[in-house]
């Protein structure tokens, strides 16, 4: 298989204008087709703006809504599967949500973030309960996780045990926790043999400092893509090939042992 070309989306958008997003999202698309990219990773919760407060309620949507409808009009016009994260409405409870939506326009998969960071993410959103959400693209196993959800260790190895070749991270990464996007990402794909993309906001909204540096980490440990502080899109290649030497060269989860680890959970 040839490598999966990955476009990573580092923005903030306008916080409470969807409809801006969305056209930041239908730019950033066909940057992204024309640099070859068959997937465009956005981060966290995107599609509105994080730091939107009382909004919440008003902005949270189904997954079939019409954020989703625009979405899915964006990757068939530009050919290319595309992740971004929304405020997901189901009946009385609303998720913090990303959905991956495919070239064809089809949902692959919907994902709702299972570890909330924070007094704002407690007080608004419904913890997730899958653990592992799963699709396929281009042959690869994609896997969806949100921020804060990558910082446990148990969350990524689950995705490693259910062959997750690549990890999708949209996150919201703040001042002064800089050191998961710079030390944490790279160990988690190495530890357990996958590539990870991890899309971070940027700059001031709201009481936050979002810090960038979304980068695209490979299963050696070594990051393929790396973006600063600012607005930017990047492109990096998750290699299949690579990714089939690394795990079998790598013993980690060969040599597992888990019977002496029950008690943790």
């Amino acid at each position: 298989m040839p490598p999966l070309r990955t476009a990573l989306l580092q923005s903030s958008g306008r916080p409470g204008a969807v409809a801006e997003n969305l056209k930041a999202l239908d730019e950033a698309a066909a940057r992204a087709a024309g640099a070859g990219a068959r997937l465009l990773v956005a981060p966290e919760l995107f599609l509105t703006g994080y730091a939107i407060g009382d909004a919440v309620p008003e902005l949270a949507e189904p997954a079939d809504g019409p954020g989703a409808q625009a979405v899915a009009e964006i990757a068939v016009r530009h050919g290319l599967a595309v992740l971004y994260g929304y405020p997901e409405r189901d009946g009385d409870r609303i998720f913090n949500a990303s959905q991956l939506i495919g070239p064809d326009g089809a949902s692959l998969a919907n994902y709702r973030k299972t570890h909330l960071f924070g007094c704002f993410e407690q007080e608004w959103f419904t913890p997730g309960e899958r653990a592992v959400v799963q699709a396929d693209l281009d042959g690869l196993r994609i896997g969806l996780l949100i921020c804060y959800d990558v910082e446990f260790p148990e969350n990524v190895r689950a995705h490693a045990l259910a062959g997750t070749d690549l990890l999708l991270v949209p996150t919201a990464q703040m001042h002064p926790f800089q050191f998961v996007a710079e030390s944490v990402i790279p160990v988690r794909a190495f530890e357990s043999q996958m590539y990870v993309a991890y899309v971070n906001r940027t700059g001031p909204e709201g009481e936050f400092e979002f810090v960038g540096l979304s980068c695209l980490a490979g299963p050696d440990g070594t990051v393929r893509t790396r973006a600063g502080r600012g607005e930017e899109l990047v492109v990096g290649e998750v290699d299949p090939e690579f990714l089939a030497a690394s795990r079998a060269a790598n013993p980690y989860l060969h040599d597992r042992r888990p019977g002496l680890y029950g008690s943790l959970a």
